[in-house]
């Protein structure tokens, strides 16, 4: 191999994220639940026993980015998988947390959703500050959404 080859590979694996790491073999992980389009996994830091990470096999940072197929295929597995981790933790309540962008939290910029299981020894904290919609702004806004739908 070539000393260009060599570094060309050191480059593209210093870009990958943990995520594709983690499905390309090269990083362990505590697999739940695989099959063709998805993988879930232990967090490796969990804000509570039980919490679960799920990714689609497809690497996209934003889940707007996702095909429908993964998008579909993680919208199946995340009740089956949510169900579990209630009965393996025994939690009566869990967070479902996905967040899209850096601005919006997202630290792995591939898509993934937390399982957060609640428990008096730990969960997912958070402050929800709501705001006020006049009618008429709520009207156009919907007309917006319609529209961008079509």
């Amino acid at each position: 191999m070539s000393c260009a080859v060599f570094f060309r590979e050191i480059e593209a694996w210093h870009n990958m994220t943990i995520f594709a790491k983690i499905l390309a073999g090269e990083i362990p992980c505590h697999r739940v639940y695989e099959d063709e389009h998805v993988l879930a996994f232990l967090d490796v830091a969990p804000l509570s026993r039980g919490h679960v990470l799920v990714i689609p096999k497809e690497a996209r940072a934003l889940i707007h980015e996702l095909s429908d197929e993964s998008a579909a295929a993680i919208g199946r597995v995340l009740p089956r998988l949510c169900r579990a981790v209630m009965q393996a933790t025994g939690a009566t309540a869990y967070n479902l947390l996905q967040n899209n962008g850096s601005a919006a939290h997202q630290a792995v910029m591939h898509v993934h959703f937390h399982i957060i299981p609640m428990s008096n020894a730990g969960g997912l904290g958070v402050v929800w500050k709501p705001q006020p919609m006049r009618a008429e702004d709520g009207a156009a806004l919907a007309e917006s959404l319609r529209e961008a739908l079509r």
